[in-house]
């Protein structure tokens, strides 16, 4: 039996529904699995806050952790002034997270481990910060290029450093979601059709076996810490560019 880690994270179309240009626009897995999670998202802050028990549930208790935990991450990282993004900040962490947990499943499908979709969530990110920095500061928030009490002599080059990073945020913060989830779920994939393969050779073969199924038992556990990492980095990263926008002196 021949091991294909990539085909889990094929996109297929579901249901053709327009032809644009020559150019066939249909419904994919991974739209399918986009309203999923945002299904799955709906349903627990909506369905778990709706009681507002005094004393809460394990569903309402998720959801208010959930939320005080983007709360002080927000706060912390991008201060008071910063909560106003706070709803875009939460969304975002709980799309990718709940995206991250769900490509979990066997035969399921892995949202963040395509590279579109990591790049439109960085993109909308690094917009909202160029458009919010300019409309709040005006030019002043070209000083963000320019740190302070650098010598004149090598101030032009720190500046091209500084608009190089800046231009490069979008690639590193859409790249680093996509690798690790992408990495993460190959090597599951992989270690499992190991265990496939060596089951079907008989007895020895089930001995064999038990090694890759102990390494695919610690990689689903690492994989769980991973799938949480990961949607924290991302919020926390835009926490960060957030607060570039609105303090842009260094």
């Amino acid at each position: 039996m021949q091991v294909d880690p990539i085909h889990q994270f094929q996109i297929h179309d579901m249901v053709p529904l327009i032809n644009l240009g020559g150019r066939q626009i249909a419904f994919t897995n991974s739209a399918l699995f986009m309203m999923i999670i945002v299904v799955g998202v709906s349903a627990l802050m909506i369905g778990a806050s709706a009681p507002r028990a005094v004393v809460p549930g394990r569903l309402q208790s998720i959801a208010e952790l959930s939320y005080e935990f983007v709360a002080n991450t927000v706060r912390s990282s991008a201060g008071t002034e910063g909560m106003k993004f706070f709803p875009f900040v939460f969304t975002l962490f709980m799309f990718v997270l709940f995206a991250n947990l769900i490509g979990l499943i066997p035969y399921s499908f892995t949202v963040t481990s395509q590279i579109i979709i990591t790049a439109a969530l960085a993109l909308t990110v690094f917009l909202i910060v160029v458009v919010y920095g300019f409309w709040r500061n005006g030019l002043h928030f070209l000083n963000l290029f320019v740190p302070k009490g650098v010598p004149k002599v090598i101030l032009p080059a720190i500046v091209i450093i500084e608009v190089l990073s800046f231009v490069s945020r979008p690639v590193s913060h859409s790249v680093r979601l996509f690798a690790n989830m992408l990495a993460g779920h190959i090597t599951l994939q992989v270690f499992a059709g190991f265990i496939i393969m060596l089951a079907g050779a008989g007895i020895l073969g089930w001995f064999g076996a038990v090694l890759p199924f102990a390494m695919v038992v610690a990689l689903t556990a690492l994989e769980l810490l991973v799938a949480f990492l990961q949607a924290y980095v991302f919020a926390i990263l835009t926490c960060i560019y957030l607060n570039d926008a609105i303090h842009p002196g260094h």
